[in-house]
C-alpha cells in the first residue's frame, strides 16, 4: 500500500517578519533550516521513491536539507509552479497587521481563510485547488496506484488544497485546517488511494 508525505516548508523569512508571501520567491530563515533539517530522521525509515516540489526556493530547500538529513539522495524529482503558495495578488509584501489596521480584522481573515474570496488580484484556496488537484491527479497519483511512496514538500494552502481532495472535507472543514512547518504528514492509502490513516511523524503547537 502506498504511503504519501505531505510537508510543508520550514518557515521563511517573510513568515518571520509576518508578510504575505505568495509567488514572491524568499528564502528560509535560520529557523526555516532548522526545522527542514529536523524533518530529516522523521523521515528516515521511510522508502521514498518520488519527491515533488513547488518551484519555490523555501519548498526545494526545505526538501534538500530534510533529505539531506534523513541520508537520502537521488530521489527522482519532479518540481511545478501548480505546486506554489496560493498568490496573494495586491497583498504579496505587506504586513498581516498593517492590513488588519487598514481593512480590518474580518476583512483579514475572510482574504486568509476564506475558501472562494480572493485577495485583490490574488487567488482564493478554491483557485489554488483548481490548479494542485489537477496535477495531483495527473502527476502524482499514478506514482501512488503503482504502489510506490511519495513525498511532496510545498506550501500551506497548496497543501490543504492536497488535504482537502485526499480526506474528502467541506469548504467548511478545510478553514479549519492549519498545516504546520516543518512537520511531515503521513498518509497510508489503499490500493484504490482511498485513505487508511493520517499522523503527524513529530508533535507540534498551533503556533506554528
Amino acid at each position: 500500500m502506498p504511503q504519501l508525505i505531505l510537508l510543508r516548508h520550514g518557515q521563511s523569512v517573510w513568515n518571520l517578519e509576518n508578510r504575505f508571501t505568495g509567488w514572491v520567491d524568499v528564502d528560509l530563515s535560520p529557523k526555516g533550516e532548522e526545522e527542514a533539517k529536523a524533518a530529516g530522521p522523521l523521515l528516515k525509515d521511510f522508502q521514498i521513491d518520488y519527491l515533488f516540489t513547488s518551484v519555490l526556493k523555501r519548498a526545494m530547500r526545505t526538501a534538500d536539507l530534510a533529505l539531506e538529513a534523513a541520508g537520502k539522495s537521488g530521489i527522482p524529482t519532479e518540481r511545478s509552479e501548480k505546486l506554489n503558495e496560493r498568490h496573494y495578488g495586491d497583498l504579496q509584501g505587506l504586513n498581516k497587521d498593517d492590513i488588519a489596521k487598514q481593512y480590518g480584522d474580518a476583512q483579514l481573515k475572510i482574504w486568509r481563510r476564506s475558501y472562494d474570496v480572493p485577495p485583490p488580484n490574488g487567488e482564493s484556496l478554491k483557485d489554488t485547488q483548481a490548479r494542485c488537484i489537477p496535477y495531483y491527479v495527473e502527476q502524482i497519483e499514478p506514482k501512488l496506484r503503482e504502489g510506490k511512496n511519495v513525498l511532496i514538500v510545498a506550501h500551506g494552502n497548496s497543501l490543504r488544497s492536497i488535504v482537502m481532495h485526499l480526506e474528502d472535507l467541506t469548504p467548511e472543514q478545510i478553514l479549519e485546517v492549519n498545516i504546520p512547518t516543518g512537520v511531515p504528514a503521513l498518509y497510508e492509502l489503499d490500493s484504490s488511494l482511498k485513505l487508511i490513516s493520517k499522523r503527524y511523524l513529530a508533535e507540534f503547537s498551533d503556533a506554528h
